[in-house]
């Protein structure tokens, strides 16, 4: 528990940063918001995963789940560094105030990336800059080489899934991917460049938030995508046909969020094959996430004791059985191989078995205790903070797939919307959202955890995300005026009367 002291923190992705391009990035504005956490007195900045986004922008949808995000490198510090210039920037996609336009940003990112690309290979190879290119890309190689081959294959297969492309790219033989590296080394080039790039930036802004006292909560889902260079290079580790495709896939079955469960049409791991080589993937994955966050949340962290596996063609996730899975030998070879006192967050939420809690609590990981889920009428509620058993574990007034609090609020019926004025000590509904922050503070919680979307008074407008909902997700943005030093004081001031500000 030593990285689980009282403590307190904001939900923002990157992405929902201002900027003058689009999408938010890891420029001066990640800067700024992280002098408004330490001017409120937050120790926690949870961020949703930094991973490169393929097909629906989602963060838990990406093409590989070690790289990182190239939509959010700053183009002022690629001004910096010398390799774009003021005059190539100019026509920035604007789109809608307070939304990302993916459409527009992503080619024109691109296009941008491109130039400061060949720039950086025109400088010498005794460049410090390239220098530190070369260090980076031999340290990260273990990823970085099939990645960026992955994606190379991908543009030269006019961006379709792997399994659309021709033999010998979709399952090329070891030779042959040796003679893929040498024909598309120029385009592999481009994403590593990119990823150098990247993690430059990321590094730079954790480096100032962790000097100001400020711990990162990163985010990975259980899955990685079908359309990925991990599923596309390691065909081994998941439950694969001889072609490619996949025998089942991943979902959750009807729950709060859906009536006919969520298909997420993940591949399903071979967890034989991950045992056979003593789950060495999976070190690797956790490894490399804790060496860029400090702390880790694990997403549907229930299908590490059962998942939900539904027949590859099914159109709904309604016709799935619960799986088996070995999260217990699982967490045991990563701790043996990291440290027994793992960072790591568990979301727990939806149907969770005494299996699940058994595993869970075995090694230490708080679950998630959302506000949200307290107020209907039965007593019994365990998101209630009243009924909490254990400090281990983290409060939220919502996450990043629920409606803002506000939102929330006016679709209860109207003898739930009573029982969360009384608990809260809320008279005004615009007031609800703080009144549940102020309810997560208050908690017996390890972590109280909140959207910025719930400290900005946010509507519908605000929300992030709404499961089973198909496009116009990850797109909310908020502007720099929005973070009023009122804002900060105030919760500054409920962050110390709760015991949450050292």
């Amino acid at each position: 528990m030593k990285h689980f002291k009282r403590q307190a923190g904001v939900l923002l992705h990157p992405t929902s940063l201002p900027s003058a391009y689009g999408i938010g990035d890891l420029g001066q504005t990640a800067y700024r918001f992280v002098d408004f956490l330490e001017a409120a007195g937050q120790r926690l900045w949870q961020i949703l995963p930094l991973t490169h986004t393929g097909f629906g922008d989602s963060p838990y949808q990406s093409f590989s789940a070690f790289a990182g995000q190239p939509l959010l490198i700053s183009p002022d510090h690629l001004k910096e560094l010398g390799l774009l210039f003021d005059h190539e920037l100019t026509d920035a996609p604007a789109g809608e105030p307070g939304k990302v336009d993916y459409g527009a940003v992503i080619p024109w990112k691109h296009s941008i990336f491109r130039l400061a690309c060949n720039r950086f290979f025109e400088r010498d190879a005794q460049d410090p800059l390239r220098q530190e290119f070369a260090q980076f890309c031999q340290e990260e190689a273990f990823w970085l080489e099939d990645y960026a081959l992955f994606l190379a294959c991908k543009d030269a297969n006019d961006g379709r899934s792997w399994l659309e492309w021709p033999d010998m790219y979709r399952s090329p033989s070891p030779e042959y991917k040796e003679e893929l590296k040498q024909i598309l080394s120029n385009e592999a080039a481009y994403y590593k460049f990119l990823q150098f790039i990247f993690f430059n930036e990321w590094k730079k802004l954790k480096a100032y938030a962790n000097g100001k006292g400020i711990s990162i909560i990163g985010d990975i889902p259980i899955f990685v995508s079908m359309d990925s260079a991990d599923v596309w290079a390691n065909k081994h580790l998941f439950q694969l046909d001889e072609k490619g495709y996949p025998l089942s896939v991943a979902g959750v079955p009807p729950d709060y969020f859906s009536a006919t469960g969520q298909l997420w049409g993940n591949p399903l791991y071979a967890w034989d094959a991950h045992k056979e080589s003593q789950f060495a993937w999976w070190i690797s994955r956790i490894q490399t996430q804790l060496k860029n966050i400090d702390i880790l949340r694990i997403d549907h962290f229930r299908g590490f004791d059962a998942c939900w596996s539904i027949p590859y063609g099914e159109e709904t996730a309604i016709n799935g059985q619960w799986m088996k899975t070995p999260g217990m030998e699982l967490f045991q070879a990563i701790s043996e191989a990291l440290g027994d006192d793992l960072p790591i967050i568990a979301e727990d939420l939806g149907i969770i078995t005494d299996e699940v809690n058994a595993l869970r609590e075995h090694f230490g990981f708080p679950g998630m205790k959302v506000l949200q889920f307290a107020f209907d009428s039965t007593e019994e509620n365990a998101y209630l903070p009243h009924r909490f058993q254990s400090p281990v574990c983290v409060c939220y007034s919502g996450t990043h797939d629920n409606a803002t609090t506000l939102s929330w609020y006016k679709t209860l019926p109207e003898h739930c919307r009573k029982k969360v004025c009384a608990y809260t000590g809320t008279t005004d509904e615009k007031e609800i959202g703080y009144g549940l922050i102020k309810t997560a503070l208050s908690s017996i919680a390890a972590f109280a955890i909140y959207p910025l979307q719930d400290l900005l008074y946010c509507g519908d407008e605000g929300r992030m995300n709404t499961p089973g909902k198909a496009d116009g997700n990850w797109s909310w943005r908020f502007a720099m005026e929005d973070l009023k030093e009122e804002y900060a004081t105030a919760l500054r001031e409920l962050t110390f009367l709760y015991g949450r500000f050292e």
